[in-house]
């Protein structure tokens, strides 16, 4: 089933996701839903504060980026509960966009190399299992949303500024997305 996406603004966004155990109801089918949802929106990654769910749960299929980086073939993976080890090496850029800020591109700077303990769908547990260069940029993209941590937040002060109207038109709904979202709740004036 396809689930509306979180928009900019919203607070859940905002929030670090509480850890949960093989017994969160219906996790099986969140999964599914949550890789449907992917698929439908076009993204490589999506955790589950993008679906209104403030949960330590990210997915990954970084199969779209295959034909630049081939180690991105066939690299669909379930994160729970994900803890971030370390990380490695000099930072390097890449454009990043999120499905809860349509139509924003920009560059950030992440590590190439991390380290990451977490359980996958089967809640097997993986000690600092490491990944690098385009896996390890999307698992780090997801993971700072399971920490209320959107991609914005890491642009320079200056960056967000000149993007500020961008992101309130987004908050409000006011953009080009082809998918249902799901707006912050409107503020009373007084």
């Amino acid at each position: 089933m396809m689930l509306p996406i979180t928009a900019y603004g919203h607070p859940v966004l905002k929030k670090k996701g509480e850890e949960i155990d093989k017994n969160y109801p219906e996790l099986d089918k969140l999964i599914e839903d949550m890789f449907e949802t992917m698929y439908e929106s076009n993204g490589v990654g999506l955790a589950a504060p993008q679906i209104n769910r403030s949960i330590r749960l990210f997915i990954v299929d970084a199969s779209p980026f295959a034909e630049e980086y081939p180690e991105a073939q066939d690299f669909k993976k379930v994160f729970i509960n994900a803890q971030l080890v370390r990380e490695e090496g000099d930072e390097w850029e890449f454009e990043e966009g999120c499905l809860s800020v349509p139509g924003i591109n920009e560059y950030v700077s992440r590590k190439p190399v991390i380290y990451l303990s977490y359980y996958d769908e089967n809640f097997e547990f993986h000690e600092e299992e490491k990944f690098d260069g385009i896996k390890a940029r999307i698992i780090q993209h997801e993971y700072d949303h399971t920490d209320g941590i959107l991609f914005v937040d890491r642009l320079p002060a200056f960056k967000k500024l000149l993007l500020k109207r961008k992101l309130s038109d987004i908050s409000v709904g006011k953009h080009g997305a082809k998918y249902k979202m799901i707006y912050p709740k409107k503020r009373v004036k007084k």
